[in-house]
């Protein structure tokens, strides 16, 4: 079976070409980093405009790349929920015209459930039952995975994702959008005990994560209480090394706490680690460290699938054989998760 897959959640408007197994035919990624630079984050209707675009030339990409005809294709897969949406309207409004089109049946893919899956795609056994963490900028959740297309939702964040913190730690600091690997590059010179920042929630008896405090105590930090100007900051390279690097620390602590507290509660073996955040080199060392240390299988996507793309809804594969195709009355369902 080959499939082609299109994914448009948020800012990144991609497109795959997959085959059973599950191989990588073709794939290309068009990012909008640059449009939401200046506003230091993601503006939804930049992003819907952008995809408009963009979602035409990177599938035919895509398809380039595979080196086949449109007729070659079994089916057609899109993500529709969760996430932005205008943008989740752009890529299911392609997908419905080319199934039309192309008289191809039409998958509707769970964004959150592709996530995890691009752990399957890295990993060449079988990595169902496992505990799955998103954590990107928009979910930061926990989940029972009991195959690729039965997720049930453990906790969450109450507030900010651990990606958005990132993003608002970095603005604040100047960095260059997008905060995360900004944030990551100045904490690699950093003391990560310089400051004693919150870990929000850790030891408390659930599964929720919260990560607005944290980015409120770093604001303290800098300029206290109150309406602030952030530009007149005048921190040396070492303070904003020891800032970064210990925000980070308390980040990663959050997730690895509550990520074995996961493995214990469910008595699952494996850990799969899928989002943005999941390519934060501290938060890889410290999962395998705790994996070591607990005892426990971990599987995170390589940093390529961990920012959304399209590999990722290889998923769609598994989610035909065991549901079939959607109509095309499916209708996008945006939003995030949130635990409350």
């Amino acid at each position: 079976m080959i499939i082609l897959t299109i994914e448009s959640t948020c800012d990144e408007t991609a497109a795959a070409v997959i085959a059973s197994g599950p191989h990588v035919l073709g794939a290309a990624v068009a990012t909008q980093t640059e449009l939401h630079a200046r506003f230091q984050g993601v503006v939804p209707e930049v992003a819907a405009r952008a995809h408009v675009q963009r979602i035409l030339p990177v599938i035919d990409e895509a398809i380039r790349q595979a080196d086949i005809d449109p007729a070659d294709l079994d089916a057609i897969a899109v993500a529709n929920t969760p996430g932005l949406a205008g943008s989740l309207m752009v890529g299911l409004t392609a997908a419905k015209t080319l199934a039309v089109a192309w008289n191809k049946p039409l998958v509707a893919v769970n964004h959150l459930q592709a996530h995890i899956y691009a752990c399957q795609m890295s990993d060449p056994g079988e990595i169902y039952p496992c505990v799955g963490l998103i954590v990107s900028g928009g979910h930061t959740s926990l989940y029972a995975c009991h195959s690729a297309t039965e997720l049930d939702y453990l906790g969450g964040t109450i507030d900010d994702a651990a990606g958005e913190a990132f993003d608002k730690v970095g603005a604040m600091l100047g960095l260059p959008f997008p905060g995360g690997p900004s944030v990551s590059r100045a904490a690699a010179a950093g003391n990560p005990k310089a400051h004693d920042f919150p870990r929000s929630l850790v030891g408390e008896d659930h599964l929720n994560f919260s990560f607005s405090g944290l980015k409120t105590a770093v604001r303290y930090c800098l300029v206290g209480p109150g309406k602030q100007d952030f530009s007149q900051l005048d921190l040396s390279e070492q303070q904003l090394a020891d800032l970064c690097a210990s925000f980070e620390q308390a980040v990663v602590d959050c997730l690895v706490a509550k990520s074995r507290q996961a493995i214990r509660q469910t008595g699952f073996s494996k850990l799969c680690v899928g989002g943005g955040v999941a390519a934060n080199g501290r938060l890889r060392a410290a999962l395998a460290e705790a994996a070591d240390r607990d005892g426990f299988g971990l599987v995170i996507a390589p940093p390529d699938l961990c920012t959304d793309n399209a590999v990722m809804g290889a998923v769609a594969l598994e989610q035909i054989e065991r549901h079939g195709y959607d109509s095309l009355d499916v209708d996008i369902h945006p939003g995030l998760q949130r635990g409350y």
